[in-house]
């Protein structure tokens, strides 16, 4: 459905008077992944949340409607929408079901991103086709004792010949458990530390590959969270993405672009809690009026709009800036950082402005709610975004 839009409207005149003014062609997309949310995702949400599954089916239309290539060239079957279309897909998905938008996230921001960047002409041509048409893509960098010391890992990948051996076991690893391919962060020389660091692209066919213990998780329950094991997975050298001991390099950078995903993840999420408890408000009566024009309501509903409309700044700036190609590692901090923010508390409300309802599972605010808490965790905690941030302040004093 992506396919072509874009270049079907790119002639259209536009001046951008806003962060907030979109251009005709992501106006279009927006219509689009809007409705395909409302339609073929909403009607399935909880059922997906309840069995811990994202729905085959479900899967295969977000690659039909060009979801799963958002950033890619047309040339490999993408949608050449732009990384800001990546961004506004994300959000939308996330007012209806932020599981399904972080399967979408990882796919454009994490795993796409690193072989258009770092991908040789090859790699390009074989895998990006695939990630636009039928496969699911993972980015394997937490381990056991390595999380927010993400270079601390322990998973080595040995010379052997022209092959590597990789031995390690991954964990909290978003879109494993419907992967086809996974992009591995592996020391090949410990001796350098960080700088042995080196990123393997590996296929799920390959023998010495499997999926571990899935988490029980509190929230985004749909999206598959899972250990992968590496077990003597003998690759190729033309398995590495980049250079020899550029893994660091990849990690940091891709994740950087990836804050900007989560932030629009937790922008969409605050929304979509927003507009259903709001609704709910404004048709439930107690007193003789609806309890949404009590002023004390009104005045905590203009408050959670201010604060939604203030993340979307963030969130649409940092993504301007990245596709500017300007350097925009504070905003992306900080958009990550507020967004996580924003989504916790208006979900939060949510819950009590609707009431018992909003406790139960029935309405959709208890979810939202839940699925609030991974925004302040994954992809680099709030206290790596704050530390992240004073060190650029205090860089340019």
């Amino acid at each position: 459905m992506l396919r072509g839009m874009s270049r079907a409207v790119r002639g259209a005149r536009w001046h951008s008077c806003s962060l907030t003014t979109l251009k005709p062609e992501e106006v279009a997309l927006q219509d689009m992944v809007r409705a395909f949310a409302r339609e073929e995702i909403a009607p399935i949400v909880m059922e997906m949340d309840e069995a811990q599954l994202m729905k085959p089916e479900l899967i295969k239309k977000c690659f039909e409607h060009g979801l799963m290539g958002i950033e890619t060239a047309e040339k490999y079957g993408g949608a050449d929408a732009g990384f800001f279309g990546s961004i506004l897909a994300i959000e939308e998905l996330a007012k209806v079901d932020p599981s399904v938008s972080v399967m979408v996230d990882v796919q454009n921001t994490l795993v796409n991103n690193a072989f258009f960047r770092w991908g040789t002409d090859a790699q390009k041509a074989k895998y990006l086709p695939m990630l636009s048409k039928d496969t699911v893509g993972s980015f394997c960098l937490s381990e056991a004792g390595s999380g927010t010391d993400a270079f601390a890992l322990k998973t080595r990948a040995e010379k052997r010949g022209d092959d590597y051996v990789i031995n390690g076991t991954k964990l909290w690893i978003t879109n494993s458990g419907e992967a086809e391919l996974f992009l591995c962060m592996a020391n090949v020389d410990p001796s350098k530390g960080y700088k042995g660091i080196t990123c393997f692209v590996v296929t799920k066919d390959n023998p010495g590959v499997r999926i571990g213990k899935k988490e029980n998780k509190l929230g985004i329950r749909a999206s598959s969270t899972c250990e992968v094991i590496f077990e003597d997975c003998v690759v190729s050298k033309d398995a590495i993405v980049g250079e020899l001991g550029m893994g660091y390099k990849i990690a940091i950078e891709v994740l950087n672009e990836g804050r900007i995903g989560i932030g629009a993840q937790m922008l969409g999420l605050a929304q979509g809690a927003f507009d259903v408890a709001v609704k709910y408000s404004m048709e439930r009566t107690q007193f003789g009026q609806p309890v949404g024009t009590f002023q004390g309501m009104q005045h905590q509903q203009a408050q959670c709009a201010t604060n939604i409309m203030a993340a979307k700044l963030l969130v649409y700036n940092a993504a301007r800036m990245k596709e500017a190609g300007e350097d925009f590692v504070k905003e992306a901090a900080m958009a990550k950082l507020y967004s996580s923010q924003v989504a916790g508390q208006v979900a939060s409300q949510a819950v009590e402005w609707m009431g018992g309802v909003g406790f139960v599972k029935d309405y959709p605010a208890e979810k939202f709610y839940r699925d609030a808490k991974i925004g302040a965790i994954y992809e680099g905690t709030s206290n790596i975004q704050l530390q992240t941030i004073a060190k650029i302040i205090q860089s340019n004093i």
